[in-house]
């Protein structure tokens, strides 16, 4: 099982949750007058890639790059945590990535800190164009359906809160290749296990790594139970993975079990 550690983070300062006040000052939450209320924009029929992700979804450039740096960091800070201090519903592969999903469009004030009980919170820029649970969509973020996106989506129940692992690879993500060597942080690599009762599984490549000094890049994954447990979360590293003692879970395009490396809709 995982073991917490002292968070350090590469790519930012760390600030202690005493410290959060001057956090505030600089991160454009509330009480800061320099903060941008998000406007969601109108909802429309547009879906330029016919993926079932309406336009409004999608994020620009640096919006892009504020999603990616958020998403891993929540993903990866997750396995600092003891099983007794993870959030209840991160149970399987893809409760972890829908949890770091939600939160990477929070508003991250010092509220929503004391409410996640973070050891230490880091500033990134924040996701602009819109914050959950005041998004589009509402809370129901992930599109559960097949098909392009049409504006009876948004009232029919073709959005959901929940979306199991497969559900996240046909109908949130799409294929960017089998070579790991084109996936970008934030990207998913999911695989297919015929043998096993929940046969899709999903990882987080981190990229270098939010809390460690070394350059390897990393994956994060919840395994799921196991046995007789409720399973942990792993932080490999590539090379480990490329290495895995049970060549099916190698992400190697000569591997049938590994179906590729996925992107967000909402990055294309």
């Amino acid at each position: 099982m995982t073991t917490a550690k002292p968070l350090v983070a590469l790519t930012a300062a760390v600030l202690t949750i005493t410290g959060l006040a001057a956090w505030r000052m600089h991160s454009g939450v509330p009480g800061n007058p320099t903060l941008k209320p998000s406007e969601s924009r109108p909802p429309s029929g547009s879906d330029m890639f016919g993926d079932g992700t309406p336009d409004f979804l999608r994020l620009g450039p640096t919006d892009d790059a504020a999603f990616r740096n958020w998403f891993t960091y929540l993903a990866e800070s997750m396995y600092y945590r003891g099983p007794a201090r993870l959030p209840k519903e991160i149970d399987d592969c893809a409760a972890l990535i829908r949890f770091s999903y939600r939160e990477t469009f929070r508003v991250h004030d010092a509220r929503w800190a004391n409410d996640l009980d973070v050891d230490d919170a880091i500033f990134l820029p924040a996701v602009e164009k819109y914050q959950y649970p005041h998004t589009p969509l509402g809370a129901a973020l992930f599109r559960i359906r097949a098909g392009a996106f049409r504006a009876e989506d948004l009232s029919d129940g073709t959005f959901a809160q929940f979306a199991d692992a497969q559900t996240l690879r046909r109908f949130n993500t799409h294929l960017i290749s089998r070579n790991i060597a084109a996936a970008l942080p934030g990207d998913l690599l999911f695989f297919q296990q015929i043998d096993q009762s929940m046969p899709f599984h999903t990882m987080v490549f981190v990229g270098r790594s939010h809390f460690e000094s070394d350059s390897e890049p990393r994956l994060v994954y919840h395994t799921g139970p196991l046995g007789q447990t409720s399973g942990e979360i792993r932080r490999p590293s590539l090379a480990t993975l490329l290495q895995h003692p049970e060549p099916r879970w190698r992400p190697v395009p000569g591997n049938n079990n590994f179906l590729g490396v996925y992107r967000w809709n909402i990055l294309r």
